[in-house]
């Protein structure tokens, strides 16, 4: 049955040139999408990062799905087409239980960051992927982020020349459609010869403005008294249907922290999690719902694309996008090791696992990679959780300190641990790309024992870290340049490569934060080659640093008292101040 005729054979209320179609439920939708990819994050997260976090989206799927079953509903789910092409045996299980699959896009973007081509492209890509993971048709399309206002009305014109048969994009918030107050309701978008529905979500009016009742995250902020009341309103004196949505993350309150984000988006996206089965199960119990297929008698049954066969999928911590690794012989790769210093890393670790899962995949097409996991005597469970994630595999070496000695400490045990003559270091955390070491290793040349990353190079960049800090570390740089050899951009940063032979004699008084630059400052005093190379310093996603800011400050301006005092010293005695190296057998 078209839509037309849909519309035609039921009772309905006319407002300005638009028909809305009275209910006979109201409308459920779910956003199934991961904790990472949502808008409030946006600014910190890029898609192309998705791959190094903790997968979690199908645990709050299936709590979905079992809540939804207990209650005998049927949603609409719009699912982002990257969680189709990772995981489409759970975009087929979700159809299996008897949902509609519809669009959210490919990646969770928002319609002002696509022109008209790029949005185009994604409807298609996002199809495709949905289509051939559930084997039904995709009619339904709703934005990842920020609802439509009146300038993006466009993408409802594309929409239909491509086929969907409704849209539920729009947000009529404040005062965006106050010209069009019809536009609050469901309503039939008309597109040349071709017919849309809209189903936006649901707001009330007060003193000329719509406040948004639909769900989600309102559910979640606003007094639950006062949302009850608004949608028993509706219930009693609105024609259209309420469209009420919520994301499958927002039943797993377990999820990983984002600490780097802003308080505001923090709120919005963690408070009252664990509140929201309560909430749901309150309009579940009390409202009949439906998915807007079935509200609009859609058969969104034969894609002409076949479901994909169920593929075996690999634990959560390993990346599901990355390459295989080559298929090299070992002896004509160069033999590196990778030290990764720990200390109350537990929560971070499988962020940790699959970002090096991608980066050694990346490194073996040259090189033969070890890494070494050095736990600086953490207190949580940082330890049990290397064993479970690194001690069964072949490459890997776990190493731990008896008692807390600092992250230049870790480096140092790490170095002395290699049984080869390139060590990298890396933080934990992943905030310099470890990606990048494919292009700092060559640069280790004859007569350079150091390559430090440097994001404060004019080549190098930093995102989303706080301008204090910024000022802090590009401070002490100056202070620094004045007081070594040479001038460097940055001298503190953890993400480095290194000389083994060079390090093996190297003693330092300080084995924290600081110990990393006066290893630098060691060195350099020595008459060492040093490398830089500009690179990105990302903020921390998880967890928080363990850096102390005063007792860092006043730490690096005595590091730099003793570094200057040594080169007056040896100035005074016309010499280096040599660094003592060992001998050392490294196998090949």
């Amino acid at each position: 049955m078209s839509l037309t005729s849909l519309a035609l054979n039921r009772t309905s209320t006319v407002v300005p040139d638009r028909e809305v179609v009275p209910p006979r439920h109201h409308l459920l939708t779910v956003s199934v999408e991961d904790y990472y990819h949502v808008g409030a994050f946006n600014r910190l997260i890029q898609n192309r990062q998705w791959y190094r976090f903790e997968r979690r989206v199908e645990i709050g799927t299936h709590r979905t799905l079992a809540l939804l079953d207990a209650f005998g509903l049927k949603a609409t789910f719009f699912v982002l087409g990257w969680v189709a092409e990772q995981l489409p045996e759970l975009v087929r299980e979700i159809a299996a239980h008897g949902h509609e699959i519809a669009s959210k896009g490919f990646y969770h973007r928002n319609i002002r960051q696509m022109t008209p081509a790029e949005f185009r492209e994604d409807l298609a890509r996002a199809r495709e992927a949905l289509e051939r993971a559930s084997g039904r048709r995709v009619l339904g399309y709703r934005v990842a982020d920020l609802w439509f206002t009146p300038p993006d009305l466009w993408a409802l014109d594309l929409l239909a020349e491509e086929g969907y048969a409704y849209d539920s994009s729009v947000g009529p918030l404040l005062r965006a459609y106050a010209a069009e107050p019809w536009r609050r309701f469901a309503h039939r978008h008309r597109s040349g010869d071709r017919d849309l529905w809209e189903f936006p979500i649901s707001a009330v009016s007060l003193f000329g403005l719509h406040l948004p009742i639909a769900g989600g995250n309102y559910f979640r902020q606003i007094p639950q008294g006062i949302m009850r009341r608004a949608v028993a309103r509706w219930d009693r004196t609105c024609d259209a249907p309420y469209v009420m949505y919520f994301h499958t993350w927002e039943l797993d309150p377990d999820q990983p922290k984002i600490n780097a984000a802003p308080l505001h988006a923090r709120i919005r996206h963690y408070r009252n999690l664990r509140d929201m089965p309560r909430i749901l199960e309150y309009y579940f119990e009390r409202y009949p719902f439906a998915s807007i297929a079935e509200y609009l008698q859609l058969d969104t049954t034969g894609t002409g694309i076949a479901a994909s066969a169920p593929t075996p999928r690999p634990a959560p911590a390993i990346a599901v996008t990355d390459p295989p690794v080559p298929d090299v012989r070992r002896a004509d790769r160069i033999p590196i090791s990778i030290a990764v210093p720990c200390y109350n890393e537990e929560l971070i670790l499988p962020y940790l696992s699959n970002t090096l899962r991608s980066v050694e995949a990346a490194l073996s097409r040259e090189y033969d990679v070890h890494f070494i996991f050095v736990d600086d005597s953490s207190t949580d469970g940082t330890w049990d959780a290397l064993n479970e994630l690194f001690g069964s595999r072949p490459n890997c070496t776990l190493v731990r300190h008896p008692q807390n000695m600092g992250v230049a400490a870790g480096i140092l045990t790490a170095i002395r641990s290699a049984r080869t003559e390139i060590v990298c270091s890396i933080d934990c955390d992943c905030t310099y790309d470890p990606h990048e070491l494919a292009r700092m290793i060559p640069l280790l040349d004859d007569g350079v024992d150091l390559v430090t990353a440097s994001p404060y190079h004019p080549k190098g960049a930093v995102r989303n870290v706080p301008r204090w800090r910024l000022a802090m570390s590009r401070s002490l740089s100056r202070l620094y340049r004045r007081v070594l050899h040479q001038k460097l951009w940055t001298y503190t940063s953890c993400f480095r490569v290194y000389r083994r032979a060079a390090f093996l004699g190297l003693e330092l008084e300080r084995r924290g934060f600081l110990g990393v630059a006066e290893m630098l400052g060691r060195l350099d005093l020595a008459g060492a080659g040093i490398v830089e190379y500009p690179t990105t310093l990302d903020v921390r996603m998880l967890g928080r640093s363990k850096m102390k800011v005063l007792r860092t400050i006043v730490g690096h301006l005595t590091l730099l008292a003793t570094l200057l005092r040594v080169r007056l010293s040896a100035r005074a005695r016309g010499e280096r101040a040599a660094v003592p190296r060992e001998s050392s057998e490294v196998a090949s």
